[in-house]
């Protein structure tokens, strides 16, 4: 966002032609530290990228934070590599957003070396590396790792075999990513193992989150709580109620996600319910 007292250059060299091909020689926007350069982009008559030299994106965003990238290609590949991103906004993207479209309508490996990743305003990744493939416009193979602080680990993987799409997630530090979910109130510290198996338009998922607390619970779980000890030192303690271990297996398959079982076990309380949730319409759940 350009603060309106600063000017702004904006340099566009380029042409298309009559099958609505475009073609970006060069683009530059810059307003005071901030810039943004292109070379050499070429985008189909739906806009997305099918050549491309270089992308620079030196800038800081509207949570006032410093994004120094840089994407280029060289040797029939990628590169995607920086000193800091911030990523706030496409982890909410990717978790929430009804898009499936691509930036690309390329087949290409992107190798990926970031120093540091902003997840949110708590946490921050460090060490971000790794590859993804591309392939018909959808990612068929990817290898991702990042470090937390104190030793703890974010592992990204997915494998495309016969048209079935596996996708794994795994993150010492569950937190960033549970409290997207604003449902969720007070979840604090966790581990995160997911689990996904996508063939044509159906997926079959697990969850799991092993040693979390939740810190903000209904009226009625805290007084069933109170009939355990365990439960009354929890909300005494200010921590929230533990729970050893949460497990959630489901599908989805368009705007339909059918929950075979959620099940969460602690020293204090239980819970094991079934049901569905019809996007946007209807949360149905027993148990």
């Amino acid at each position: 966002k350009k603060n309106e007292k600063n000017e702004a250059v904006i340099q566009l060299s380029g042409s298309k032609n009559k099958k609505n091909k475009i073609f970006i020689k060069s683009f530059n926007i810059k307003e005071k530290k901030n810039n943004i350069s292109i070379e050499n982009l070429r985008l189909n008559e739906v806009y997305r990228i099918i050549k491309l030299d270089s992308i620079v994106l030196n800038y800081v965003d509207k949570e006032k934070q410093k994004n120094q990238v840089k994407f280029y290609f060289v040797k029939n590949k990628y590169n995607l590599e920086g000193s800091f991103f911030n990523a706030n906004k496409l982890v909410d993207d990717l978790l929430f957003s009804d898009s499936k479209s691509s930036f690309f309508d390329i087949d290409t490996i992107i190798d990926i070396n970031i120093k540091k990743i902003r997840l949110d305003n708590e946490y921050d990744l460090s060490n971000f590396i790794g590859n993804i493939n591309l392939n018909k416009k959808q990612i068929t193979k990817a290898d991702l790792t990042g470090d937390f602080s104190n030793n703890k680990k974010l592992k990204f993987t997915i494998n495309t075999i016969d048209n079935n799409k596996v996708t794994t997630l795994y993150l010492d530090e569950a937190r960033p990513i549970v409290k997207k979910y604003k449902f969720i109130k007070g979840f604090d510290k966790g581990i995160l193992d997911f689990y996904s198996s996508k063939k044509s338009n159906k997926s079959f998922s697990q969850l799991k989150i092993y040693d979390f607390k939740l810190k903000e619970l209904p009226l009625l779980t805290k007084i069933l709580t109170l009939a355990s000890l365990q439960g009354i030192a929890d909300i005494l303690s200010g921590d929230g109620i533990g729970f050893d271990e949460f497990e959630m297996n489901f599908t989805n398959k368009g705007n339909l996600m059918t929950i075979q079982e959620i099940y969460a076990i602690g020293p204090a309380i239980s819970i094991l319910m079934d049901g569905y949730v019809e996007k946007d319409k209807v949360v149905s759940l027993r148990g």
